[in-house]
């Protein structure tokens, strides 16, 4: 669900939702700096091949650097994602 439908400005926000087990496999680099706070469930994320486990409350920031994702857990993850600039 992207929740910044004017895509004129300098960010975007999405609510991502990852079903269990779904995955991101091979990393991707994008020109952007993005950061995100996860609502509920757990993601695992490598920025650079560096792992971090995500839990609810947790967030995160990157630039430019590759990333991949993968939900490790039972339950979906929902995570709150800003990328500026926008790439939708």
């Amino acid at each position: 669900m992207l929740l910044s439908p004017d895509l004129g400005g300098a960010f975007e926000i999405v609510r991502s939702v990852f079903d269990p087990g779904a995955e991101l496999a091979e990393a991707q680099t994008r020109p952007t700096e993005e950061a995100g706070y996860i609502i509920s469930g757990n993601l695992d994320l490598w920025i650079s091949d560096k792992l971090f486990s995500l839990k609810e409350g947790d967030s995160f920031r990157f630039r430019g650097e590759p990333y991949r994702w993968r939900n490790p857990g039972d339950e979906p993850a929902v995570v709150i994602w800003v990328i500026a600039p926008p790439v939708y």
